[in-house]
Protein backbone atom coordinates (compact mmCIF):
# COMPACT_ATOMS: atom_id res chain seq x y z
CA UNK A 1 0.00 0.00 0.00
CA UNK A 2 1.03 3.12 -0.57
CA UNK A 3 0.18 6.56 1.36
CA UNK A 4 -0.36 10.18 0.85
CA UNK A 5 -0.86 12.48 3.47
CA UNK A 6 -2.26 16.13 3.71
CA UNK A 7 -3.76 18.70 5.31
CA UNK A 8 -1.65 19.83 6.89
CA UNK A 9 -0.95 23.90 7.79
CA UNK A 10 -0.30 27.00 9.33
CA UNK A 11 -2.66 27.70 12.53
CA UNK A 12 -3.65 29.48 16.08
CA UNK A 13 -4.07 27.67 19.12
CA UNK A 14 -7.16 26.46 19.45
CA UNK A 15 -8.17 25.97 15.83
CA UNK A 16 -8.92 22.76 14.64
CA UNK A 17 -7.52 20.89 11.04
CA UNK A 18 -8.40 17.94 9.76
CA UNK A 19 -5.33 15.50 7.92
CA UNK A 20 -6.11 13.09 5.78
CA UNK A 21 -4.53 10.18 4.09
CA UNK A 22 -5.51 8.34 0.97
CA UNK A 23 -4.20 5.02 0.38
CA UNK A 24 -3.56 3.11 -2.85
CA UNK A 25 -4.25 -0.59 -3.69
CA UNK A 26 -7.11 -2.99 -3.23
CA UNK A 27 -6.15 -3.79 0.27
CA UNK A 28 -6.62 -1.11 2.36
CA UNK A 29 -9.31 -2.70 4.62
CA UNK A 30 -6.91 -5.17 5.62
CA UNK A 31 -4.55 -2.79 7.35
CA UNK A 32 -4.96 -1.19 10.30
CA UNK A 33 -3.82 2.41 10.56
CA UNK A 34 -2.13 4.88 12.55
CA UNK A 35 -0.78 8.59 12.88
CA UNK A 36 2.73 9.56 14.30
CA UNK A 37 4.15 12.70 14.24
CA UNK A 38 7.53 14.00 14.80
CA UNK A 39 8.76 17.44 16.05
CA UNK A 40 12.44 18.57 15.35
CA UNK A 41 15.10 17.20 16.93
CA UNK A 42 12.76 14.51 18.73
CA UNK A 43 11.93 11.26 17.83
CA UNK A 44 8.32 10.09 15.79
CA UNK A 45 6.06 9.04 18.17
CA UNK A 46 2.54 7.75 18.20
CA UNK A 47 -0.42 9.73 17.65
CA UNK A 48 -4.03 7.55 17.39
CA UNK A 49 -4.62 4.08 15.68
CA UNK A 50 -7.52 2.75 13.95
CA UNK A 51 -8.33 -1.12 13.63
CA UNK A 52 -9.57 -2.15 9.88
CA UNK A 53 -12.83 -1.41 10.13
CA UNK A 54 -12.63 1.10 12.37
CA UNK A 55 -14.85 -0.58 15.43
CA UNK A 56 -11.24 0.43 18.15
CA UNK A 57 -9.69 3.78 18.48
CA UNK A 58 -6.70 4.28 20.04
CA UNK A 59 -4.99 7.69 21.09
CA UNK A 60 -2.16 8.74 23.04
CA UNK A 61 -2.96 10.63 26.19
CA UNK A 62 -1.99 13.78 25.22
CA UNK A 63 -4.96 14.14 22.67
CA UNK A 64 -7.66 12.56 24.13
CA UNK A 65 -10.66 14.07 23.99
CA UNK A 66 -9.11 16.35 21.15
CA UNK A 67 -8.45 14.39 18.26
CA UNK A 68 -10.14 12.04 16.18
CA UNK A 69 -9.22 9.33 13.80
CA UNK A 70 -11.69 7.66 11.54
CA UNK A 71 -11.53 5.85 8.34
CA UNK A 72 -13.45 5.62 4.90
CA UNK A 73 -12.41 2.07 3.52
CA UNK A 74 -14.91 2.70 0.19
CA UNK A 75 -12.57 5.41 -0.68
CA UNK A 76 -9.23 4.20 0.99
CA UNK A 77 -8.90 7.16 2.97
CA UNK A 78 -8.34 7.76 6.92
CA UNK A 79 -8.63 10.89 8.47
CA UNK A 80 -7.18 12.90 11.78
CA UNK A 81 -9.62 15.64 12.94
CA UNK A 82 -7.43 17.48 15.80
CA UNK A 83 -9.80 20.43 17.63
CA UNK A 84 -8.35 22.73 20.46
CA UNK A 85 -5.08 22.91 18.90
CA UNK A 86 -1.85 23.86 20.72
CA UNK A 87 1.53 25.56 20.39
CA UNK A 88 3.14 20.93 21.62
CA UNK A 89 1.51 20.00 18.47
CA UNK A 90 3.81 21.72 15.88
CA UNK A 91 4.96 18.75 14.08
CA UNK A 92 5.14 16.42 10.92
CA UNK A 93 2.04 13.83 11.21
CA UNK A 94 3.05 10.88 8.82
CA UNK A 95 0.01 8.20 8.11
CA UNK A 96 1.15 4.83 8.97
CA UNK A 97 -0.68 1.33 7.74
CA UNK A 98 0.50 -1.72 9.49
CA UNK A 99 -0.88 -5.20 8.04
CA UNK A 100 -3.39 -6.76 10.31
CA UNK A 101 -4.72 -4.92 13.26
CA UNK A 102 -3.75 -2.30 15.40
CA UNK A 103 -4.20 -2.78 19.36
CA UNK A 104 -2.96 -0.62 22.13
CA UNK A 105 0.53 -2.37 21.63
CA UNK A 106 1.46 -1.41 18.24
CA UNK A 107 1.92 2.44 19.08
CA UNK A 108 5.65 1.99 17.69
CA UNK A 109 7.09 2.95 14.53
CA UNK A 110 8.54 -0.90 13.60
CA UNK A 111 4.95 -1.85 13.94
CA UNK A 112 4.16 -0.32 10.86
CA UNK A 113 4.75 -1.48 7.45
CA UNK A 114 4.26 1.74 5.28
CA UNK A 115 4.31 4.87 5.69
CA UNK A 116 2.72 8.66 3.87
CA UNK A 117 5.60 11.50 3.05
CA UNK A 118 4.30 13.61 6.43
CA UNK A 119 2.33 16.95 6.00
CA UNK A 120 3.67 19.59 8.67
CA UNK A 121 1.03 21.45 11.17
CA UNK A 122 2.26 24.21 12.76
CA UNK A 123 0.22 26.06 15.58
CA UNK A 124 0.82 29.48 16.60
CA UNK A 125 0.17 31.57 19.73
Amino acid sequence: VQLQASGGGLVQAGDSLTLSCEASGRTFSSYGMGWFRQAPGKDRVFVAGITWNGDRTYYTDSVKGRFTISRDNAKNTVHLQMNSLKLEDTALYYCAARWGTVTPETIFPANYNAWGQGTQVTVSS
